[in-house]
């Protein structure tokens, strides 16, 4: 009588200086084989944190997200890999879902997951916010990569078969408070100026207004923001700022300003 391999999957998480959210992320995929976070040289006690909880922490330089996703990818050792970030949460359904999945000889190679985002005391359900997929998060090790971006990175597919859809969502965290939602608009819009340069695409602050207004009023309007109330406000106006950012430090990094030069100054 043969028996038959369950196959088995390793959960990686990107972080950094997530000492305040590592723990809800380790603890929701404890049901994984292997648990791997990628770091970038924490200062916060994350690592410590996560590896009291069973993760192995692995060191990689931040060269964008594009190149540390890969590099997590090659550190995972198992056949199945379940993509997570810090401020990500498994459910049970999207567990058990999960294991099925990978159990049934007859999958895909990839799978998009939807998830569901928690901002302001609330499932936001509008603003484009769900079912908000990111890059497939549930894939065959070796039939997916990621795009070389700083940040907003792609994927590639190193398969012929279609993308598949799971049902169960995941959860998402992605602000603690405001202050979250400041300091993300202004890490992402420096990347998303490096990205700019990177294309060629030049910045200037016509362009910076103009795309900031539409980012507003395709999440606030198109989006049905509005039906999500002050959160749904202030989601907007973060893609209105983070937009605007992004592309008045583009036309910044352009111009390379400097500041007048400042001769010895002595007594006459």
């Amino acid at each position: 009588m043969s028996s038959t391999v369950q196959p088995k999957i390793t959960a990686y998480i990107i972080a950094f200086n997530e000492a305040q959210k590592i723990a809800a992320a380790v603890n929701s995929v404890l049901w994984a084989d292997e648990i791997i976070v990628a770091d970038s040289g924490s200062t916060d006690g994350m690592v410590e944190i996560a590896e009291s909880l069973g993760a192995r922490v692995v060191q990689v330089p931040f060269k964008g997200f594009g190149d540390l996703r890969n590099q997590a990818i090659a550190a995972c050792s198992h056949d199945w890999i379940f993509s997570l970030d810090a401020d990500e949460r498994c459910t049970p359904e999207a567990r058990d879902e999960i294991l099925r999945v990978i159990a049934d000889p007859a999958s895909l190679d990839m799978y998009w997951m939807p998830r569901r985002n928690f901002f302001m005391g609330r499932w936001i359900k509008h603003s484009g916010w769900y079912p908000n997929y990111r890059q497939p998060q549930l894939f065959r090790k070796g039939k997916m990569s990621y795009t070389m971006e700083p940040v907003h990175e792609g994927y590639v597919p190193h398969s012929d078969r279609p993308v598949g859809h799971l049902q169960n969502p995941i959860w998402q965290v992605p602000f603690k408070n405001l202050h979250e939602v400041v300091h993300k608009a202004n890490r992402y819009s420096t990347l998303g100026a490096e990205k700019l340069t990177l294309r060629g695409r030049k910045g200037s602050m016509g362009k910076a207004l103009t795309h900031g207004l539409w980012s507003f009023i395709k999440h606030y309007i198109f989006k049905r923001g509005f039906l999500d109330g002050w959160p749904g406000f202030i989601i907007a106006f973060g893609n209105f700022e983070g937009t605007f950012y992004r592309y008045a430090k583009g036309y910044e990094m352009d111009q390379a300003w400097k500041v007048p030069e400042t001769p010895p100054l002595r007594r006459p």
